[in-house]
């Protein structure tokens, strides 16, 4: 499997939360776009990706997935409004991938304590670690 089939299932996943709400607003697919440049992924692969998915690829390493559940926290808040829809689509993206469901959940609470809902990536990682020992 290659590493951009992996990029564009991550982008792919991305996608599906920002339609959570039935839309993809412009500061969400700026957001999208953002990150699929700083992948490496072709703007016509990406933009190909709203019509057809690919598959998904659940990262291997435990840092890539906790990596991959941070853009998608960062992507839920870019318009500062986070849905129902999308914190449940959010926390079963997380469970799908392994994650633990306690550590997601101190997450999505704890991310209305800072500014613009962003948690600090070192504070998401010690989140992460505290609950795998």
């Amino acid at each position: 499997m290659s590493s951009y089939e992996e990029k564009l299932s991550l982008l792919s996943e991305m996608i599906s939360l920002a339609r959570a709400d039935q839309e993809v607003k412009s500061s969400e697919f700026d957001f999208l776009w953002g990150v699929a440049e700083q992948m490496g992924v072709a703007r016509e692969d990406f933009e190909a990706l709203f019509e057809h998915p690919a598959r998904a690829i659940i990262p291997r390493t435990m840092a890539e997935r906790i990596l991959q559940f941070h853009r998608l926290v960062l992507l839920m808040n870019v318009d500062r409004k986070a849905s129902l829809r999308e914190i449940d689509k959010l926390h079963n993206i997380g469970l799908r991938m392994g994650l633990p469901p306690s550590a997601i959940d101190q997450v999505l609470s704890l991310m209305h304590q800072y500014p613009d809902r962003i948690i600090p990536p070192r504070i998401l990682i010690d989140i992460f670690k505290a609950h795998y020992n």
